[in-house]
């Protein structure tokens, strides 16, 4: 599963990256090397304008959990962070979002955790794991997003009448990744970009194709400071080496 991650680009630097539009100054985000599941995170997708009617390539927070569009509440996304690319399909909380609704998660790296037994000395903890590309490129996460009703907003207009969220994809782990934890985020290739956003591509074959494998590239995997397994806590010492058993 993808759990935490980390993801600490401007939104400048991610609209030049994917080639969006111009980002929306109204739209905030602070960097951030423990990304939780209900925090807003950066997406890239595409969606017509609503005045145009033309397709455009947009950057824009989301709240990372999602919540399908005929959900009764929101109270259930926290728990669907992640969409298993085996049935991402064919699941009733995915399938809608999969035909048309699928974005790109932008991400630095992301972490998981190895269960360390107790010794006579020390009881037992779990040690997190920083899982990045060695060259440090950005991860661009298969994801997918949905809107999301409150009926308890009157007017359609308040943008609190709607909720924006998204989930991860997740496959079999691979590479250094799998020593760690048996799933990993999708990563898409940047020729798949196009194709993967594109809300008209619509085959449900054709997109799983694009699902198949991982981008290519080795990962790098590090024990980093356990502080990383309290949601409180957010900097750049997070990645920090973990200091040696004994130390």
């Amino acid at each position: 599963m993808c759990g935490r991650y980390v993801s600490t680009r401007s939104p400048e630097d991610l609209s030049g990256l994917f080639r969006t539009a111009p980002p929306d100054p109204r739209h905030v985000l602070e960097p951030s090397w423990n990304v939780a599941p209900t925090d807003e995170v950066w997406a890239v997708l595409e969606r017509a304008d609503r005045e145009s009617g033309v397709l455009e390539r947009r950057l824009r927070p989301l709240r990372w959990g999602l919540v399908p569009s005929w959900s009764k509440g929101p109270s259930g996304g926290a728990k669907m962070i992640n969409a298993r690319v085996e049935t991402v399909h064919e699941k009733p909380a995915y399938r809608r979002a999969f035909a048309t609704r699928r974005c790109l998660l932008p991400a630095d790296g992301f972490y998981e955790w190895r269960s360390v037994p107790a010794t006579a000395t020390a009881k037992a903890y779990k040690q997190p794991y920083f899982i990045a590309p060695e060259d440090r490129s950005v991860m661009a996460m298969a994801g997918l997003y949905e809107f999301w009703r409150d009926p308890a907003v009157a007017d359609d207009d308040d943008p609190a009448a709607w909720w924006a969220t998204c989930t991860v994809i997740t496959t079999e782990a691979t590479d250094a990744a799998g020593r760690v934890h048996p799933r990993m985020p999708l990563a898409l290739d940047p020729a798949d970009y196009e194709a993967w956003l594109d809300p008209s591509h619509q085959d449900p074959d054709e997109l799983r194709a694009l699902l198949a494998a991982p981008a290519g590239g080795r990962l790098d995997v590090r024990a980093v400071s356990t502080a990383v397994n309290s949601v409180s806590n957010n900097g750049p010492e997070l990645l920090e080496d973990a200091p040696s058993p004994g130390h």
